[in-house]
């Protein structure tokens, strides 16, 4: 009976590490797209930085390419852009940070119980 719970909580505690696994590769995925975006927008802005008051800047929005007031305009929104990525990137890397310590716990624990399990005495 003891030997079943142990097994039961074992399983347990395998299933969550799997789930816990799946969800940091989630986060993970979600960050390097965060980073895709952020390359993305200081990309932009190099090249807005490159272009002269005068040329004609568009941006993208929908299937649609619409033509901006002007240059400023367009470097003040990917700048608000970019410092709201920066925050969720922030955000990501602090959550991928504990998901891998509960990970590194969880296998502890479970390397743990398969060792003092009474099939491997």
């Amino acid at each position: 009976m003891a030997e079943e719970e142990i097994s039961k909580q074992l399983q347990d505690q395998v299933n969550r590490l799997q789930q816990i696994r799946t969800q940091l590769q989630m986060i993970m995925q979600q960050r390097q797209q965060v980073e895709i975006r952020l390359k993305e927008v200081d990309d932009a802005l190099e090249e807005l930085d490159k272009a002269d008051a005068k040329t004609p800047i568009y941006k993208s929005v929908g299937s649609i390419l619409l033509k901006t007031k002007g240059k400023n305009e367009v470097i003040k929104e990917l700048n608000s852009n970019k410092e709201t990525l920066n925050l969720r990137k922030s955000t990501l890397e602090k959550q991928e940070g504990r998901t891998k310590e509960k990970v590194s716990e969880l296998e502890s624990k479970v390397k743990n119980a398969l060792n003092l399990s009474p099939a491997n005495t």
